[in-house]
């Protein structure tokens, strides 16, 4: 008989936080698009977002250390989630941190962790798509093929 005692709670939630870690990126990749304002003269430059968690996200821009400014903590930003071609939710994020970052593309990148400012009016939406995102990698299945589906 073995002491090892197996906490399937635990395992659960591992496995819940991978499937949503890999639900977001798909998301994130292919059907949402992240742009923030990050100067006073109202540029938009894109970012790729690459985690959503109930308080804040993570997000990467390409770097070049000779030439790019990294953003100060506390710095504001202006963040649109778009979920069409023209249309998008605002939200305000605090940068809380910042560090280079070497993707599996080889390219060098800058991972900003930012805070949602969660008394702006449009932070109920996000509030309630980040909780969809949560839900979803709670209850969903993976399609292995190995189901027949009928329709009437």
């Amino acid at each position: 008989m073995t002491d090892k005692v197996l906490d399937f709670s635990k395992k659960r939630n591992e496995n819940i936080e991978k499937k949503r870690r890999t639900f977001e990126r798909i998301l994130f990749q292919n059907f949402l698009g992240a742009y923030t304002v990050i100067d006073q003269n109202g540029s938009i430059y894109p970012v790729s977002l690459v985690d959503i968690s109930k308080t804040g996200c993570l997000f990467q821009v390409p770097w070049n250390p000779s030439r790019d400014t990294k953003m100060k903590n506390n710095e504001e930003l202006n963040m649109r989630i778009y979920f069409t071609k023209n249309s998008f939710i605002p939200v305000f994020v605090n940068v809380v941190y910042g560090n280079e970052f070497v993707d599996s593309d080889g390219q060098t990148y800058m991972r900003y962790g930012c805070e949602f400012d969660q008394e702006y009016p449009t932070f109920g939406a996000m509030k309630s798509f980040i909780e969809f995102l949560f839900k979803y990698a709670e209850v969903s299945s993976i399609d292995k093929g190995d189901a027949r589906r009928f329709f009437i």
